[in-house]
């Protein structure tokens, strides 16, 4: 798996409206992030996920907003699978594993705030 990031782009848009879907593009075989906001407490991240692509298990130390605004997504928590279609949003909870996985291409805002 591979990963873009694209960090020295923050500053270009901040005060800026800007369309979610060209944050980030798709690359073939890929996940692809761009920070948008970075702070001591949180993060601000848009993912493209290549078909197929994916965020092996892992856990946080707090809650993690997943927003999905193109494309369809599985996202398992705790053993429990959900899918997250364009439009939709799930929390995972701090301290439980997760994991996503692409069903089809799509690009996801992921918003983790410390407390």
């Amino acid at each position: 798996m591979e990963h873009g990031n694209e960090t020295g782009g923050r500053e270009r848009i901040r005060s800026r409206v800007l369309e979610m879907s060209g944050l980030v593009e798709y690359q073939e075989g890929a996940v692809v992030s761009r920070e948008i906001v970075r702070g001591t407490k949180g993060t601000v991240t848009v993912f493209a996920f290549d078909e197929g692509q994916g965020l092996s298990e892992h856990t946080a130390p707090f809650d993690a907003l997943v927003y999905v605004f193109d494309g369809s997504a599985e996202v398992v928590i705790s053993g429990r699978m959900y899918r997250v279609n364009s439009g939709q949003m799930i929390v995972m909870p701090a301290g439980e594993p997760h994991s996503l996985n692409a069903v089809e291409r799509f690009r996801m805002l992921l918003v983790l705030i410390r407390e």
